[in-house]
């Protein structure tokens, strides 16, 4: 299979290119990203045919259908990592909640966030491509909290890949910040800025597309490559875990084949979404995707009225930071999907040069047989929280955020799979808040071990140990000087 352009070619980038292609170069004409050029159609009889396979072979089965140009043997390989999770059978078990609400908890793996899910093989497949062609790759990530540890663990140590990572100062959670700055791989560099997600993920995209920046890294042997969801190596690993879902439930006998279900997915980048989105459209009985958002309701507005406005917006930092985002890459791969690419361009123009760009009528209804949407903020997420443990159920803070589309976006009872992306033990101190009932100022630490004790809940070694680890990256800088710093650490 091969991958196409979403905002069209420039006649300078390939037409089309290979799968390998695509995750070594993500970046494609006028700052626009790759798609598969189709979708492979899943017979009827396949999610079936998956009732008994494990994760693996389900995981197998749905790459070898994207026809992707990566050897069986180093698929197999990267799909072994899901044996390092906490149940190498169900890395990412569905669980029953209510007589109509199940959890899919994504965080099983070894940062204890759902980025675990996709980065763990995607490191291990563009690694092995980097060695077979005897090219050697610098990796940029840029993370909100999640995808930075997930990403760093996966590239550590692996030859002929150096990976740079930015987080905004302040922008993560303590637990966050310590899995990456006490990372200790001798190809890592870790930067903090000043700024926030936005502002770290702009410089990746402007660092993609930038010749200048390219040819100095080739002039040191190195090509450049990118772990955010911009590139679709983590897409083709996130729309697996949505057939999980909906094969969980057969297994279960809590559905019927052929009955729809109801996804609901806390989001900011939109790449969990997107998943989910593409195994619809290859043959899940998904009825609708329902999104969550929190007080950074950028999403929320999109779909509801067809607007992406951010002309005044600012970014407010909420209790559920991964999702504090403004500008959602993904919604380019949905808008591609539904527009064509000449559309997709227009629209993409208009949004980078006015911060906004409108839908048309029609266009917004298409969106809207695809998605609804709905916000909260912090204060209904701490109830949540609460509520769901005296019911016996412990959730962290983005998770909290998809019962308020549980509660208001259904149009039909239908079984409902929301997505946990994170551990408790990832915001502990907002867990414990909500909890307690109060707005004390904890430390994680201390959070961590009260839940752990007062609350009987699991605290894995893996976040235990990190208050004990040396910190090994301190650097926070200005992101007018993050090239800076990149080009000094290629060469150091």
């Amino acid at each position: 299979m091969n991958f196409i352009e979403t905002r069209g070619n420039d006649g300078i980038n390939p037409k089309e290119v290979s799968f390998s292609d695509a995750i070594l170069s993500p970046s494609a004409s006028f700052g626009g990203l790759y798609v598969p050029k189709e979708l492979p159609q899943l017979e009827e009889n396949f999610l079936q045919n998956h009732i008994n396979s494990s994760y693996k072979e389900l995981a197998y089965d749905i790459l070898k259908a994207f026809e992707i140009d990566i050897e069986e043997e180093e698929i197999k390989k990267a799909l072994d990592l899901y044996d390092n999770f906490d149940d190498a059978s169900n890395p990412c078990p569905v669980v029953k909640v209510k007589d109509d609400l199940f959890v899919h908890e994504q965080y099983h793996g070894p940062t204890r966030a759902f980025k675990d899910m996709a980065l763990q093989p995607f490191g291990s497949i563009l690694s092995s491509i980097a060695k077979k062609r005897d090219e050697k790759y610098l990796i940029l990530a840029a993370t909100s909290g999640d995808t930075g540890p997930a990403a760093l663990n996966t590239f550590k140590n692996k030859e002929n890949i150096q990976i740079a990572c930015m987080y905004p100062d302040g922008g993560t959670s303590d637990v966050q910040r310590l899995q990456m700055v006490c990372e200790d791989g001798h190809n890592q560099k870790i930067i903090g800025i000043k700024g926030n997600f936005d502002d770290a993920q702009n410089a990746l995209k402007n660092l993609l597309s930038s010749q200048s920046f390219k040819d100095e890294l080739e002039n040191d042997g190195i090509k450049l490559s990118a772990a955010n969801s911009v590139n679709f190596g983590r897409i083709i690993f996130q729309i697996i875990y949505h057939f999980w879902s909906y094969i969980q439930l057969l297994k279960q006998d809590e559905i019927k084949f052929g009955e729809k279900i109801y996804l609901v997915v806390p989001s900011g980048n939109f790449g969990n979404v997107l998943g989910g989105f593409y195994a619809k459209h290859m043959g899940v009985p998904i009825q609708k995707l329902l999104v969550a958002s929190n007080e950074n309701n950028i999403l929320t507005e999109w779909i509801n009225t067809g607007i992406y406005d951010i002309r005044e917006k600012e970014l407010i930092l909420t209790k559920s930071p991964a999702m504090d985002i403004l500008k959602s890459s993904n919604i380019e791969r949905v808008m591609f999907s539904l527009f064509g690419a000449q559309r997709t361009k227009e629209l993409f123009d208009n949004l980078n040069k006015d911060n906004i760009f409108t839908l048309t009528e029609d266009e917004t209804k298409l969106l809207q047989e695809e998605f609804s949407a709905i916000n909260s903020d912090d204060a209904y997420g701490a109830k949540i929280i609460k509520s769901y443990l005296d019911d016996g159920y412990l959730m962290d803070p983005h998770t909290a955020t998809c019962i308020k589309a549980y509660e208001n976006l259904r149009e039909e009872e239908l079984k409902t799979v929301i997505y946990s992306t994170a551990e408790w033990t990832k915001f502990s101190p907002t867990v414990l808040n909500a909890l307690n009932e109060d707005s004390k100022t904890y430390a994680d630490k201390e959070a961590l071990e009260e839940i752990s004790s007062k609350f009987n809940a699991n605290l894995p070694e893996s976040i235990s140990s990190l208050f004990g680890s040396k910190i090994n990256h301190n650097i926070i800088i200005e992101k007018e000087k993050i090239e800076e710093e990149i080009v000094k650490f290629i060469r150091d």
